[in-house]
Formats: C-alpha cells, structure tokens, sequence
C-alpha cells in the first residue's frame, strides 16, 4: 500500500525528459520538484524514459553481476533501525571476529567461478581502526590478484584510510546515504548525515570510484524518496555504483512491523534512478527475493544493470545464482563480462 504523500494528486503540468534536462542545465542541478514529477509521470511513460536513458548510456544491456561477502559479521555500536547487526537489537545475528585472509580469497575465487564480476566485502564498524584497515588492504589485494573488481563497506572512512585503501588497489568504497537527509534521523541517530558525506568526498578525494545507495520503503513519503535521489543525482560526479535496497523488516529491529512499500513504487525509483544517474550502475540489492521475478524483470526493464548475486546478502537471504542465472536468461539478458572499472567524469 502506497502511504498517503505517494498517493498525493497528480501533477496537471508534467514536463518531458528533454523539458527537466533543460531546466537542469540552466540550473546546474536537478530539483526535488524536478525529481518528483519523473515520479508522477505515467507508469508507461517513464518506463519508456528509463528504458531509452539506458539505451543510450548502455547500448550493450548487460548486467553486472556482484558478490558481498560480511568479512566481520554483527556487534556494530550503531543504531540504524533496518540492520539486524546492531548490538542493541535482540535479532539472530550473532558478533564474529573478522575473517581470515585464506576463508576471504575462498569465497572471492568461488564467486568468481560462479560468474561474478565485483566482490564486496563488508564489514560491521561505525569506522575501521588502522590496524583493520592493514587485514583488509592484504584482503583487496588478494582478491586483485584473482581479476576481480573490488568494493569495500567498512563505516566512516578518514582520508588517510581511504588513501591506503586505494593504494592498494581498491576499486569501489560504498558507504550509503541511506535516505534523504530530512528523514534520516527518523532512522539513525549515531551518525549524522554530513558524517556520510564527509566519507564520501575522502573516497572521492584518493581516487576511489563511490558506490552509493539507500533504502527505500522505510516510511519515508515519495517526496522524501525525490529528495533521496536528488542528493544522489547532485554529487559531482554522481556515484558510479547506486545499490537501491527494498527493506526487508526483520524482527528485534525498529522497522520489524513497517509496512512494505508497493512493488510499483519501487520499480518507479529505480527508472527514476536510471533517468537522473544515466550512467551509473543501478544494483537491486537486498529485498530481490521478496519482489519476486515479475517485478524483478520490471525492475531491469526500468533500467536496473546490476545484482548482488549469490545465496547471502550480509546478513539477509538472496536469490540463489542457479535461479537468478535463469531469470536473466529468460530475460534475454547477458552479463557484464569484462572487469574494467567504469569511471564518471
């Protein structure tokens, strides 16, 4: 069910693509006003928009294929009312120590096997210490070795740890925004939202390519979702990886009983994230289980050219790869074969 701001009236004047872009040039950015009359175009109309951005920015259709690996799995001081890692919530997740080099490369050269072109690995820290951050470069360099893309998720990031993650070789940090900045706290409170970007201009600044996403269906209002993907769509440049992630409540969290977002709405952010972000590769993260195969293959209609792949999403189930492999093909859809690293200029 739709929440009552997403069900708000029409628009009775709704501007083209080509209208908006012009507008944005002028401006120089785009708007939330802008963003949300993407979002209240015709279902068919912005589909067909998402589709023909895609075309032009990806004329071979592929799709990416990434694997997360949680190299230190739950204990995390903060707060975020989705995550089952928190220490605070009583959920089923139990702290572990960070993994071993040897189990890391393990499951780096099986992913690699199962076709994965980008390994993740995410660690459960409100920000690394030094010596975290001297297991992890060993880790990104052996995951290097075996011709694999490389993504870390470790928290906040100071500028001399973000340069020595590059240094060895990193590829992509992703740190999320999460939401958009006025419902932010209505989630988090133990870290602020300029902490956020302040990681993301350190990754920016060493040379790092950003992946950076959210969380949708949270109970933020549509206009909130506009205001989200503004933020996103406004960094300069915008992330090279934007990973839109369905919540999925678990229990012991704040957000275990919030209602789920309509599978359409969902589908809308994501053309609107194709739309506002061309470029970018736009991930269905956690949540593709729950939205099912017709809203999946309407998602990648909409312009979506990436999945975490595999049985494990962090702490959260994923559709397996012997059945993502058979949706894509019955999609018609290949996948991303060479690793080179896309960059936005």
């Amino acid at each position: 069910m739709l929440d009552a701001q997403t069900t708000k009236k029409p628009l009775t004047h709704i501007k083209s693509r080509a209208g908006l872009r012009k507008e944005l040039d002028a401006a120089g950015n785009w708007t939330v006003a802008q963003i949300e009359a993407l979002f209240a175009l015709p279902f068919n109309e912005l589909m067909r928009q998402a589709q023909e951005t895609h075309k032009a920015s990806f004329p071979e259709g592929d799709i990416e294929l990434a694997t997360l690996l949680s190299i230190k799995t739950g204990g995390c001081p903060e707060d975020c009312g989705y995550c089952p890692q928190a220490a605070r919530y009583d959920t089923d997740v139990k702290a572990d120590k960070l993994m071993d080099l040897d189990q890391v490369l393990e499951a780096a050269k099986a992913a690699k096997a199962a076709g994965s072109n980008r390994f993740c690995m995410g660690a459960a820290w409100r920000e690394p210490k030094d010596r975290d951050i001297e297991k992890v470069t060993a880790m990104i360099k052996g995951v290097k070795a075996l011709g694999l893309e490389t993504c870390a998720t470790l928290g906040m990031l100071e500028a001399g740890q973000a340069q020595a993650l590059q240094e060895a070789g990193l590829d992509f940090y992703n740190h999320n925004l999460d939401t958009s900045e006025d419902f932010y706290r209505s989630v988090i409170s133990t870290r602020g939202y300029q902490d956020r970007l302040d990681t993301i201009s350190n990754v920016r600044a060493a040379g790092m390519s950003v992946c950076c996403g959210g969380i949708v269906g949270m109970g933020e209002s549509r206009e909130q979702r506009a205001a989200f993907l503004t933020q996103l769509a406004n960094l300069s440049p915008y992330p090279e990886s934007v990973p839109i992630n369905h919540l999925v409540p678990v229990a012991g969290t704040p957000l275990a009983d919030q209602k789920p977002l309509d599978p359409l709405e969902f589908v809308r952010t994501i053309a609107v994230a194709r739309i506002t972000m061309p470029r970018a590769r736009v991930r269905l993260s956690a949540g593709r289980q729950e939205l099912g195969r017709a809203v999946q293959a309407m998602c990648f209609m909409a312009g979506a050219n990436s999945i975490f792949y595999g049985e494990q999403l962090l702490t959260t189930g994923n559709p397996e790869a012997e059945q993502d492999r058979e949706l894509l093909a019955e999609l018609g859809l290949k996948t991303k074969q060479s690793c080179k690293t896309e960059v936005l200029v």
